[in-house]
């Protein structure tokens, strides 16, 4: 088993005891140096970098930081280095609906007006689960903050960022959506920072609040937040960063760093560790009331729904067939299941890459800059793993 100490590489072995390695012992410790050697050449010890876990079927087979949290004291990355989930977020979102839905406090056929009456009349045939798996066709919040200041000058910064309220307001001013719901897909920041509002009104309490009661504290998540400057703090925090002119440079906030249910949870391996296992476990809800999150979207007619075919930032493959849950992606990986998710923000890049019961792997990778391709990485540690099964 390999775990991170002090930023070094060390076997522990799984039988204290025994004299001799086991041959499972001796293969933890060959699956190991195969995924370390992915990573040791992929950033520098007093560079930003990156945290992985590996676990196997509910065990910690992998864990390991490399580089460094940020450029000013060069604090080493470790097991307990807070990240920026990024889109990462949208899991612990959905989750949250659920657990609303199972509360009997929302439903899923509830629409976007009744939540908020306020709203336009577009948002009366918007459904929570249209919201949930990307067919809601609200318009992008940030298309809309664009035309906004188009029109009025700057408004928004790092240092004066969106908050939730105003993504409301700014769909609110729209008369429709990109599309009629449920005719087509489109990934939507939007549609989860509403999410994230409804679960605060539909619970009386605040996103942050509830994730923390909900989630949080009873998974023991302890050093996982929901980051809102002036409110909290995130302990052990990685800063962000990105390459210019080809030198790592501190990005760690934008204008847009501040939206909630998108994508403003922090956390870390030692947390996400235990996020896992509750999902392998069903701690939180039920196996078949969980199954509707992994319940590949249909189209209206039924057919396949497929990402758009405009690139842009969101889009991770234009044109191409999708299969999108609640919260998670669902496309398989050389025939095998999986749900997954990235993460994506500014100076930060994430992945998880669960695969089904039968594979027992999950694989999680935290980048700390936006140069490193976690995804594609987390992929080759799979191969690792999935080629010695079959």
């Amino acid at each position: 088993m390999f775990r991170i100490v002090t930023g070094l590489l060390t076997v522990v072995p799984l039988l204290l005891l025994s004299a001799m390695p086991t041959e499972a012992q001796s293969s933890d410790v060959a699956m190991g140096k195969k995924i370390d050697a992915l990573f040791s050449h992929v950033t520098s010890p007093d560079a930003p970098g990156l945290a992985v876990l590996v676990q196997k079927n509910g065990l910690t087979v992998f864990e390991r930081g490399y580089g460094v949290r940020e450029l000013r004291s060069k604090a080493k990355i470790d097991a307990h280095t807070n990240f920026r989930l990024a889109s990462f977020t949208k899991q612990f979102t959905a989750m949250a609906v659920m657990l609303l839905v199972h509360d009997g406090k929302l439903r899923y056929d509830e629409t976007l007006a009744e939540i908020f009456p306020e709203f336009p009349a577009y948002g009366n045939t918007i459904t929570v689960r249209n919201l949930l798996n990307h067919t809601s066709g609200l318009p992008d919040y940030e298309d809309l903050m664009d035309a906004e200041e188009k029109a009025k000058g700057p408004i928004w910064t790092p240092e004066k960022q969106i908050q939730d309220a105003e993504v409301l307001e700014l769909l609110k001013k729209e008369t429709n959506g990109k599309f009629a719901p449920g005719i087509s897909w489109s990934y939507s920041n939007s549609g989860y920072v509403v999410l994230g509002l409804m679960v605060a009104k539909v619970s009386e309490t605040s996103y942050r609040e509830f994730l923390r009661a909900r989630i949080v504290s009873p998974l023991k998540m302890n050093r996982t937040v929901v980051f809102q400057r002036g409110i909290n703090e995130v302990r052990n925090r990685a800063f962000g960063h990105s390459k210019e002119n080809g030198a790592l440079k501190e990005t760690d906030q934008s204008a847009t760093s501040a939206t909630l249910g998108d994508g403003g949870i922090y956390s870390n391996l030692d947390d996400l560790a235990k996020w896992d296992e509750a999902l392998r476990n069903h701690a939180l809800l039920s196996e078949k009331e969980f199954q509707l999150a992994l319940r590949p979207v249909r189209l209206n007619d039924g057919s396949e729904p497929h990402w758009p075919k405009e690139p842009n930032d969101d889009n991770l493959h234009p044109g191409k067939p999708v299969s999108y849950g609640f919260g998670w992606f669902l496309d398989p990986y050389q025939g095998r299941q999986r749900m997954w998710h990235t993460g994506s923000t500014m100076g930060f890049r994430t992945v998880i890459e669960r695969f089904t019961p039968a594979d027992g792997l999950t694989v999680i990778i935290l980048c700390n800059r936006t140069d490193l391709e976690p995804e594609k990485l987390a992929l080759q540690v799979a191969d690792i793993f999935l080629s010695a099964q079959n």
